[in-house]
């Protein structure tokens, strides 16, 4: 039996496919891995630029302390009387 050259061609191009082809299905993976990886990353940074900045803002701005002090905690002065307003319900 002789194997003519265009099916030695395409046992050829078979086994480099199975050689080749879990390679490039691997890398396609990891770049869209990677892809995802740096978006995360950029996200971080912008949460974590906003984070530096509230800190900041907590430590030094005395307006944006009696503000969260209010919001958060209900703090109120000496001089002043807290009120309470129920909604109807």
């Amino acid at each position: 039996m002789k194997i003519t050259l265009s099916s030695r061609i395409l046992l050829l191009s078979v086994i480099l496919a199975i050689i080749f082809i879990p390679g490039f299905l691997k890398i396609a993976v990891l770049k869209q891995k990677n892809r995802d990886l740096l978006e995360k990353n950029k996200k971080l940074e912008q949460e974590n630029t906003l984070l530096k900045t509230e800190l900041q803002r907590l430590e030094e701005d005395h307006v944006f302390q009696e503000k969260l002090l209010r919001e958060k905690m209900g703090v109120v002065r000496k001089d002043e009387v807290p009120i309470k307003i129920v909604g109807e319900e």
